[in-house]
């Protein structure tokens, strides 16, 4: 009877996981480039009664095995890569990933992010940043010559290009290339907020390429990448949530009315 109690309570503690992983989906609704995530689980260890092929008392096999399992636990929140919708704007400033890959950033303490946020700014050293400041791309970054005529030109190749003169005179001139990074176990990146991922040795080191080569993405320039996340799915998964919940709290209050019932022999 104490077992059914530990056996609901995993059931609980479960499924209060799983609601604060779909909280934080909805949460994040609205966040560029956000990427949904999902709660994985699996079943825990299982008594074992009776073993299949064990001699019955009529001296011939079970058939099938008596066992009683001890619950559920969570062993991972996978992240669902999919890609969000592409809005388009009105910044040269503002990069959305058509397809597979993640921007890379540099940390103030020199370590190595990456993002599908690319709603970019440049700081007071005309360089290429995130809205929170740090440097888009390891090396040398991008950084804009000073009183630019017109909007640089990012291509869908991640090349950066500048009129370096007005008039009939005015030629391109290449300032620099934004490249992309993938992995080869995406749901093995780790979150660490500001809508940036790091690398763990479950994903593998980050790959170079260059945009809209090797199964990359291309970049577009005037777009920004919305979340994943599916509103009504994740209203559903509540709702499913909840149910689970109220069950798992049934089975609790059952398992308790048994046992007041038992005291009372």
């Amino acid at each position: 009877m104490f077992a059914s109690l530990w056996i609901a309570k995993t059931g609980l503690d479960a499924q209060q996981l799983n609601m604060n992983v779909v909280s934080n989906n909805l949460a994040n609704a609205n966040t560029n480039g956000f990427k949904r995530s999902r709660t994985m689980f699996e079943d825990l260890m299982y008594q074992n009664i009776r073993s299949p092929g064990e001699l019955s008392s009529q001296n011939s096999n079970f058939p099938s095995n008596l066992q009683i399992g001890t619950g559920v636990r969570p062993i991972s929140t996978e992240i669902i890569d999919t890609q969000g919708n592409l809005t388009p704007t009105n910044s040269f400033k503002d990069l959305a990933i058509d397809g597979n890959g993640f921007f890379q950033v540099v940390l103030p303490n020199g370590k190595l992010a990456y993002t599908r946020d690319g709603s970019f700014n440049i700081n007071q050293d005309n360089q290429l940043v995130t809205n929170s400041g740090f440097p888009v791309q390891q090396e040398s970054g991008i950084i804009f010559p000073n009183n630019l005529v017109n909007d640089p030109t990012i291509g869908l190749d991640g090349s950066v290009t500048v009129n370096s003169s007005s008039g009939d005179n005015s030629t391109l001139e290449h300032i620099g290339q934004i490249n992309l990074f993938h992995f080869s176990n995406t749901s093995g990146l780790s979150n660490i907020g500001n809508n940036l991922f790091v690398e763990t040795p479950s994903s593998g080191s980050a790959i170079e390429s260059k945009p809209g080569s090797e199964g990359i993405g291309s970049i577009k320039s005037h777009f920004l990448e919305s979340s994943n996340v599916n509103i009504a799915e994740e209203l559903v998964n509540l709702i499913q949530i909840q149910r689970a919940y109220e069950i798992n709290g049934k089975a609790i209050s059952s398992a308790d009315q048994m046992l007041q019932k038992l005291s009372q022999l």
